[in-house]
């Protein structure tokens, strides 16, 4: 065994043990950085002390019912509630807001951003419960 080591030693003591480096062929013309270990982050402590609570709930989706022309017409016509609704509300979550809120089936919901920059939703509610009796409920007629 220490024959072996002793010639090894001998051989890159002959040689030389930094014996030229071959470089990489580059067959790409454009340089992409490869990409390095990321890990994941390992805070010592807590930036913020209090987390900031969510307000986002049905009260704060649903601004105000619509009680326009139209709005009652919808209502009489389409069985389809109309609402002011925050900006970024989407439909999924004016649907559940509606349905919290007020106890119905909604099938459908259909939103615009107005000239003024509200959004409008349009809800349509299911075919067993009538709107008028929400909107009388509401308030809005």
């Amino acid at each position: 065994m220490p024959k072996k080591v002793a010639k090894k030693a001998a051989n890159a003591v002959a040689k030389g043990t930094h014996s030229q480096r071959k470089h990489k062929v580059w067959k790409k013309v454009t340089f992409r950085r490869p990409t390095t270990l990321a890990l994941t982050r390992k805070p010592k402590y807590q930036r913020k002390s209090v987390l900031p609570q969510s307000t986002w709930d049905k009260f704060a989706i649903i601004k105000n019912p619509s009680s326009t022309e139209s709005a009652i017409k919808n209502i009489e016509e389409n069985n389809t509630l109309v609402f002011i609704v925050d900006r970024k509300a989407k439909k999924a979550s004016i649907k559940r807001a509606v349905q919290d809120l007020y106890g119905v089936k909604v099938t459908k919901v259909n939103t615009l951003i107005r000239p003024t920059g509200e959004k409008k939703a349009y809800v349509a509610i299911s075919k067993e419960t009538e709107a008028l009796e929400i909107a009388n409920k509401i308030g809005i007629m």
